[in-house]
Formats: structure tokens, C-alpha cells, sequence
């Protein structure tokens, strides 16, 4: 439905539900548009219309949408030779620069990244033609409003603009009629799937434990036909603790959070998508946009914030056609939380029953085998891990790679440096406090000058004036 109206220039507003395809209604039409070598050979296209700065600008809320982006337009691109770079945070400002002086056709790129680089004049943007929003509402939500503001300011005032989103809040409305000139808004849904989420997902909502929620995942997956699974937490610290446990519970697992630095998190969605690990944990970072295939089971361990992200938690199944089952559980403290989110999405799980790892209705629902337990068996450990994967190096400032916060690294690496001082008993350093205060005191009655290790040695360091 796109296509043709994006083709002949016109302002697009594209809105459809997660998994359906958005890249490619918006990547076909601004690949078209783009002037290459070949377009000028053929006689399509003027010399003058050639430019070595880029002619579209894709702009993403998150890394890992940044990526897909770029690859699935350097794919549908391949045969005219477009140049497509992608521009994030996390990884070093050389080879992006170094490549924007090569020359480069389309530019997909994160607000604050683009932001720094046009700022510093290494990005130009004056011969922008085609501007894509994607995501927008994220980047809304995510406080990245007035960076896009200042990204659209810098464009040429006559520029076909496209945004797309799943889901359109009055926030996104306004910015299209700031910056668009007559759009069409096209809205694509099957006649036969009114609800907010693709038809072709099974829901199952449970009211679970926290201190159960571990052992209910295990058996969760280890059900039968289950591919690929993604494991959604609220918290960075919530998803570094589960991806560690599953871990030891047997399971090729890997996590993408804010806490890992961007090599890791590379590294991670490469081995989810290579196959080396099946389990992928992760905060809402990765609910955007991330299309994985194979992915067949996605469980909620917390309850989402709100309606929106819900549904983009539950969009990386189901993609493009294929079955999918979301799980989500809800502890005892979010259920007015998860009520209002069914209310919001008009599902059917107002109240979600209660449940627990051993329970058998959810070995029935799931299908899980009988006798299964929260460990898995050797035999079906068959999947090379995370540690096969390599660790690519970005260049990113501080950064310890796998488990380390950006800028932190250093002063982590310092401090294991330093050999640890050997334990000290209450007693024994109750005993110093006490000699340390009593030489000090002596110092004084007789007026020698403490030294200056500050620790009270008894020999005198000067003597009185």
C-alpha cells in the first residue's frame, strides 16, 4: 500500500502492527529515489544530481535497530550499489567519519550520534532528499524529541518526509503536522485481525512468584517446539541476573541491556541470530524493531510498563506470517499495572490465574513434557554459546566488553590491579583504632610531630621546637 505513494514523493505517515514489514515500505521507495553512478549512465538521471554526501537520512531510537536497518537496506540495495552507513553511539567517531569522507549514498543513524557529528560538520546533510522517522513514538518516549527537531532544522526545506510507527500517540500527530507537508496517513491491518496484536500469536498471561519466576522459565523453555526465545525484564540488573542464571541452568543464553557495552550487545544479537544461543534476555532496548527469525516463544518476566510496550515485546514472534506465544507473568504487586494494560488492549486476562512451576495447567498451555525440571538435560545442551561468538572491538571509551559499564572500565580494571588487603577481624581492628588514637595522644603530651603515614608509628619523626 505504500509504495506507490511513497514512489511519487509524496509525504507518507505509515502505521502498522509490529512484524509486518515496515523496513521495506519505506527502505524500496527511499532506495529508488537515491542517484547513483549507474541512474547517470543510463541517461535517469543528471550528473549534477551525483553526491558524494548522503541523500536520505533514516532516523532509529535505538542501536540495534540501527543496525537491522542498515543491513536490510545494504541487502535490497546490493544490485544498484547503494551506500548505506550506519551511525551510533557506542562505537568510535573514526571509521564513521573516515566513511562519511569516502562518500556515502544514505545515512541510518541514532538522534544523538547524528546530532554530534553534523554539529562538528563532519556529517553534511544539505542534499537530504528523503527523510524517514522510524519508530517515532519510541523516540518520543525515549526524550529524543528536540534532538530530531534539531536534525529536520538542518535539512533542505523541500525533502520528502516518511514516518512510520506501530503505534500513533498525539505526540507523533504534532510532529507531523510541524514538519510534513500533506501526508497520507495509510494504516495496514488484515480484514480478519481487528485486535491490537497479530492474530497469529498466542497470548498466555500468569500470576506468578518472584521467587518461582526462575524454575517457571526453565520449564518454560524446554517446551516442545520451541525455537528461539526472547526473556523481556524491566531492570538491567533483573536481566544480567536472569541471562546468568539460565546460564547455569544449561541454556545458551545471551543479554542485551544498558549495563553491557555495545560490543557485547553486538555480540549477543549475533550469536541470537547465528543460532549459537537460543535465549536471549533483554530490557525493552531490544523490543523495537529487532527481527529475528525463528523467534517462536517471547516471555514477559515483568510486567511491561504500559500497552505500548507490551505490544512491541510481543511483536518479535509472530513476524511475517509465523506463529508465535507470548508468555507473560505478572507478580502480585503489578497486577493493577497488567489491568490496565488489558484494558487498554481489550484482552481477556483481567484476572491471570495463578500459577507456579509445578502447576498442571501450565504444562498443558505450554506443552511442556511431563517430568520436566528447571535444568537442562546435558544431552540437549547442543548449542555452542555466547563465547563462541566473537567479540568484536568498537573502539567504544571505557568499555570492559562483555559485563562492563561504558567509562567505568578503567578504574574497575585499576582496582583488580591492586592487590586485596587480607581480612580484619572486629577485634583486631577495634585493637588498632585504639593504638592508633593513644600514640596520637602521646604525640601531642609531648610534642612530636606525628608522622606522616598518619597510623601512629612509634618512633618520633622530629622533635619538639
Amino acid at each position: 500500500m505504500t509504495l506507490p505513494v511513497a514512489l511519487s514523493g509524496t509525504d507518507v505517515i505509515g502505521q502498522a502492527k509490529t512484524g509486518t514489514g515496515k523496513t521495506l515500505g519505506f527502505g524500496l521507495p527511499l532506495l529508488e529515489r537515491v542517484t547513483v553512478p549507474a541512474d547517470v549512465e543510463a541517461g535517469r538521471a543528471e550528473p549534477g544530481q551525483l553526491t558524494d554526501t548522503p541523500q536520505a537520512l533514516v532516523v532509529v531510537p535505538t542501536r540495534e535497530l540501527c543496525t537491522q536497518v542498515t543491513n536490510d537496506l545494504l541487502t535490497a540495495g546490493k544490485v544498484r550499489n547503494v551506500r548505506v552507513l550506519a551511525i551510533y553511539g557506542g562505537r568510535a567517531y573514526e571509521p564513521q567519519v573516515e566513511a562519511l569522507k569516502k562518500g556515502v549514498d544514505v545515512v541510518v543513524g541514532t538522534p544523538g550520534r547524528l546530532l554530534d557529528l553534523a554539529g562538528q560538520k563532519k556529517l553534511n546533510l544539505a542534499h537530504v532528499r528523503t527523510l524517514v522517522l522510524d519508530e517515532a513514538d519510541e523516540m518520543l518516549d525515549l526524550g529524543f524529541l528536540p534532538d530530531v527537531e534539531k536534525i529536520i532544522d538542518m535539512l533542505p526545506v523541500k525533502r520528502q518526509t516518511m514516518l512510520f510507527s506501530a503505534t500513533m500517540p498525539g505526540a507523533v500527530i504534532g510532529l507531523a503536522r510541524r514538519y510534513m507537508s500533506q501526508p497520507t496517513h495509510i494504516r495496514a491491518t488484515a480484514p480478519d485481525d481487528e485486535g491490537a496484536t497479530v492474530a497469529n500469536i498466542t497470548q498466555h498471561v500468569y500470576r506468578a512468584h518472584s521467587m518461582d519466576k526462575p524454575e517457571m522459565v526453565a520449564r518454560i523453555l524446554q517446551a516442545e517446539s520451541r525455537g528461539l526465545a526472547m526473556v523481556f525484564c524491566r531492570t538491567k540488573r533483573t536481566a544480567a541476573d536472569i541471562a546468568e542464571q539460565l546460564e547455569r541452568r544449561g541454556f545458551a543464553s545471551g543479554a542485551v541491556h544498558g549495563d553491557l557495552g555495545q560490543g557485547a550487545r553486538e555480540q549477543a544479537l549475533r550469536a541470537f541470530r547465528n543460532g549459537k544461543v537460543d535465549v536471549l534476555v533483554c530490557t525493552d532496548v531490544a523490543a523495537r524493531g529487532i527481527d529475528v527469525e525463528g523467534v517462536t516463544h517471547v516471555i514477559n518476566y515483568q510486567s511491561p510498563e504500559d500497552e505500548k510496550t507490551y505490544l512491541h515485546r510481543v511483536g518479535r514472534t509472530g513476524r511475517a506470517g509465523a506463529a508465535g506465544t507470548a508468555i507473560t507473568l505478572v507478580d502480585w504487586d503489578d497486577i493493577p499495572r497488567w489491568q490496565l494494560i488489558n484494558k487498554a488492549l481489550e484482552l481477556d486476562f483481567n484476572d491471570p490465574v495463578e500459577t507456579y512451576s509445578t502447576s498442571p495447567h501450565l504444562y498443558e498451555d505450554l506443552g511442556i513434557p511431563e517430568g520436566t525440571k528447571g535444568v537442562l538435560p546435558r544431552a540437549e545442551r547442543t548449542r555452542a554459546g555466547l563465547d563462541a561468538e566473537e567479540l568484536e572491538d568498537l573502539g567504544e571509551p571505557g568499555s570492559r566488553g562483555r559485563g562492563g559499564r561504558a567509562g567505568r572500565g578503567r578504574e574497575r580494571e585499576r582496582e583488580e590491579e591492586r592487590p586485596a588487603a587480607p581480612p580484619r577481624s572486629p577485634r583486631r581492628a577495634s585493637a588498632e583504632r585504639r593504638r592508633t588514637r593513644g600514640t596520637r595522644l602521646t604525640h601531642a603530651l609531648t610534642g612530636l610531630r606525628s608522622p606522616p603515614c598518619g597510623m601512629g608509628c612509634p618512633a618520633a619523626v622530629g622533635s619538639p621546637a
